[in-house]
């Protein structure tokens, strides 16, 4: 298990554990977060990381990208 900061460009991974704080939580899973879901990290810039999940692109900082197992 390893942070999402972690993944290669264009591997496909699988969310493993979620960390951080409940609101923190809650709101990765609104953004499609949730354990069990593919992600894949489109690009990455200074750390921050733009990711698919679910058929979406979505922007993530480095810290939150810490927060997510794969």
């Amino acid at each position: 298990m390893m942070p999402l900061s972690m993944a290669r460009t264009g591997e496909i991974n699988a969310i493993k554990r979620i960390g951080g704080k409940d609101e923190v939580r809650r709101f990765l899973e609104s953004l499609g977060f949730v354990v069990g879901s593919q992600v894949s990290v489109v690009s990455e810039m200074s750390g921050n990381l733009i990711v698919n999940v679910k058929g979406a692109r979505v922007a993530v900082s480095k810290e939150m990208a810490n927060k997510i197992m794969i």
